[in-house]
């Protein structure tokens, strides 16, 4: 839902109450990801999506039956047609599962809160009920902060909601949306909930080591997919933030220095595009012991055995140096700074996402594999 969170805030601040239509499950090839929402009003009026046009007519209709109705939560699945792929379904051959609900702002004040929260850009989760009780489906509970408190509730009891948001507060520091399955141990707690936790987190940073070319076509690239990019050299004549436009900020010190003082975390990205001993191997011995997503070097492969050995005789281990990506990038056969950024990018995504790096012509399952679901069922 927070992928339309502005527009939702705007509507809970008028005390207007919506139908909800959230994409809570998902298999195949299906096109949006879990947490994606569409939304109506009692005018009538639609806001987002969840199959980038599939099914968004059905779904429509079925949010203003819940909202002319007034009835409770109903969950509905959209799959592939095959005696008509124009029928109501998903075309790309996958399904999603939908939770539809009615929305009254007013009972939920917290929702609000996290609501604006979001659209003031600060890190904010919601987590919701979208398996479970008939009772229980469509509740939530939210915290705003990386530690801040939780408001609302499953109706679970304290305890639970307190093991629910501490679940939620881990997914927002790791700044994914994901599914938390509580319950269900046959004894103490016997019906179990699955619980969805809609995650809006800061932005995770690109810091990009070395003022040439190719950060300057890597820091548009990251700022495009969405990184907070940092361009960083000791050299003052390139480091200048008009050679870097797309760069959120450019920082004149030395790369190991500034890294000592960065804020990073398990999101975080570093390329490292200087190849040059004196920058390189300082940066490095700090960047592998970190817990970064990606740790990425460009240089020949010449340069890559060279520099191995340095960072051995520098005393890092060797788990540490198979975290490293060096030669940086896919190969693509990139040849410019556009098309190594492409490259370099591409194996972010990859290495993030856990992807093969291959065409999908030659490989096999579903394009998009199942997101984990955590446990947390009581003791």
């Amino acid at each position: 839902m927070l992928n339309i969170a502005d527009t939702l805030h705007s509507w809970c601040g008028e005390a207007r109450s919506f139908a909800l239509a959230t994409v809570v499950g998902v298999s195949g090839s299906a096109p949006l990801p879990p947490g994606t929402a569409l939304a109506v009003d009692t005018d009538g009026n639609a806001v987002g999506s969840i199959s980038g046009g599939c099914v968004e007519g059905a779904v429509y209709d079925l949010c203003r039956e819940i909202l002319d109705s007034g009835g409770p939560p109903r969950r509905a699945r959209f799959g592939y047609s095959d005696s008509d792929a124009f029928a109501v379904g998903l075309t790309c051959g996958g399904e999603l599962d939908v939770l539809v609900q009615r929305v009254e702002p007013t009972a939920l004040p917290h929702l609000t809160r996290a609501l604006e929260a979001v659209g003031n850009g600060r890190p904010s989760a919601v987590a919701h009920v979208v398996d479970g009780p008939a009772e229980l489906l469509g509740r939530t509970l939210s915290l705003v902060g990386y530690d801040g408190a939780h408001e609302g509730s499953l109706g679970r009891g304290t305890r639970e909601d307190a093991g629910v948001a501490a679940q939620a507060r881990a997914l927002l520091h790791a700044g994914r949306t994901g599914r938390i399955e509580v319950g269900g141990d046959g004894d103490t707690c016997p019906d179990p909930l699955s619980v969805l936790v809609h995650v809006h987190a800061s932005s995770p940073r690109m810091l990009i080591f070395g003022a040439v070319d190719y950060a300057a076509a890597l820091s548009r690239a990251g700022s495009f997919l969405g990184y907070r990019v940092t361009v960083c050299d000791a050299r003052p004549v390139f480091a200048t933030p008009t050679r870097f436009p797309h760069a959120d900020e450019v920082v004149l010190d030395w790369p190991h220095r500034y890294l000592d003082r960065a804020e990073v975390d398990a999101r975080t990205a570093v390329c490292v595009l200087t190849h040059e001993a004196k920058f390189d191997i300082p940066l490095l011995r700090r960047a592998l012991g970190l817990p970064l997503a990606y740790v990425g070097a460009m240089g020949s492969r010449r340069t890559h055995d060279q520099r191995l050995e340095r960072l051995r005789e520098a005393g890092v281990p060797e788990v540490q140096l198979a975290r490293l990506h060096s030669p940086i990038g896919l190969d693509l056969g990139a040849r410019t700074p556009e098309e190594t950024a492409v490259s370099i990018t591409a194996e972010i995504i990859a290495h993030t996402h856990h992807g093969t790096g291959l065409p999908l012509t030659h490989s096999t399952g579903p394009i998009h594999p199942a997101a984990p679901v955590l446990s947390l069922a009581r003791s």
